[in-house]
Parts: C-alpha cells; sequence; structure tokens
C-alpha cells in the first residue's frame, strides 16, 4: 500500500480526490432520486461509490450504506485504534508539479501517526468495517420491516459494473422475490434471467425522463 511506502504520493492522489469531491455538485439525477425516496417512507442507498455525493444531495447519512468505504473518513494507518472519524477539517495541501502532498499529512487523533482515508482498497486487510457494517445492518433490518409489512419495494440501480459486483448483485438479492429491479448502465444493462427492467442509457438524463413520467407517490 502506498500510504506505507509512500505517503506524499498515496495523500497527493486522496487529497486531490477529496477536495474535487467535496467541489462537485450532485447532477440533476440525483434531486430525482431524493423526491422519490424522500414521498413517503424514507428509502436507502447502497453503493459502491466513495464520494459522498448522495449526502451531498440531501440523503440523510444514517439512510446510506456505502460499501467500499467513504473518502470523508479517515482512520489510523497503523490500527492503534479502531476508530473512524471524519475528514471535515483535513486539508490536503499539494505540489502542483509533482502531484504529490506537502506535510504534514493527515494525523491520527491518538498516536499522532499516518492516517489513511476508510476506503476498502484492493488487497485491502486493514480497512475498518465498522461503520459501513452498522449501516448494513440497519439496512437489513428495515428490509425486514418492509416486508413484514407487505410494502411494495422497488430497487434503482445505477451505473454498477460488474467488475466488482457488490451493486450489482445486492440489487438483485434485494428484488430476487418481485423482480422490481431497474437497472439503468450504459454498458452492462443486461438483468439475469430477466426479471427487471434493463435501460441502456446514461442515469441523468435517464432520471430526469422518469421523473416527467412517473410523478412520486403522494
Amino acid at each position: 500500500m502506498h500510504f506505507v511506502d509512500d505517503p506524499e504520493l498515496a495523500w497527493g492522489f486522496y487529497g486531490h480526490r477529496l477536495s474535487l469531491y467535496r467541489e462537485t455538485v450532485p447532477h440533476a439525477g440525483f434531486g430525482v432520486l431524493l423526491e422519490w425516496a424522500t414521498a413517503q417512507r424514507p428509502a436507502r442507498v447502497f453503493t459502491s461509490n466513495v464520494d459522498g455525493q448522495f449526502q451531498c444531495a440531501g440523503f440523510a447519512d444514517e439512510y446510506v450504506v456505502e460499501c467500499h468505504g467513504s473518502i470523508h473518513h479517515l482512520q489510523c494507518l497503523a490500527g492503534c485504534h479502531d476508530g473512524i472519524w471524519p475528514a471535515d477539517d483535513v486539508e490536503v495541501r499539494i505540489d502542483e508539479q509533482t502531484m504529490r502532498a506537502l506535510r504534514p499529512l493527515p494525523s491520527c487523533p491518538e498516536c499522532g501517526g499516518l492516517a489513511r482515508p476508510n476506503i476498502l482498497m484492493f488487497g485491502d486487510r486493514d480497512w475498518l468495517p465498522r461503520r459501513t457494517e452498522s449501516r448494513a445492518r440497519e439496512q437489513v433490518r428495515w428490509l425486514r420491516e418492509l416486508r413484514s409489512d407487505g410494502a411494495r419495494l422497488v430497487v434503482i440501480e445505477i451505473g454498477a459494473g460488474t467488475a466488482v459486483p457488490t451493486v450489482r448483485r445486492h440489487a438483485e438479492l434485494a428484488t430476487a422475490g418481485s423482480g422490481a429491479l431497474i437497472r439503468i448502465n450504459t454498458r452492462e444493462p443486461t438483468i439475469r434471467h430477466g426479471r427487471g427492467i434493463s435501460l441502456p442509457a446514461a442515469a441523468q438524463p435517464t432520471l430526469t425522463t422518469l421523473a416527467t413520467l412517473v410523478p412520486p407517490p403522494r
């Protein structure tokens, strides 16, 4: 992991991404989803994105399961404790010539050592999943309540690929009994066994068009 071998390089990349995500304005499709999600019983989000765009668009943080973690939260690289804390006050200065971070780098509030993003990276055995697992357990409880109440669940899956199919499998399992899956995907729209609706199109124009055809329930 570059945070061990070359922390300036690692934080140069992630520091740049953190700044970029903070400045990114969610596209109009997020507003459509939020309107649908809050029209009656609050809906939930399951995402592999680490950019925090759902929260930025107005989704309640506790209703968002970020299965690969979030760049907006940190953990201790050395693992001196299992705490996860917000990166709200973190500002990473970057040398624009080398794209390497300048010291001081983000640090652990307990031991003073290097901090890292609370993101699940490839081959990462040190990622702390506590925050994600807590949200996931709450979402499972919510799903069980929906089923016991006889509510009809519709899952809208957007842009989830097959290389790391975590979101696709989650969406398929959640709708296994009903087939109420809408998959919006420009490159990989196919739904296994045909149980759902496949829309091979881009997210924002598709959602804004659907919003004119399917108003939120009242």
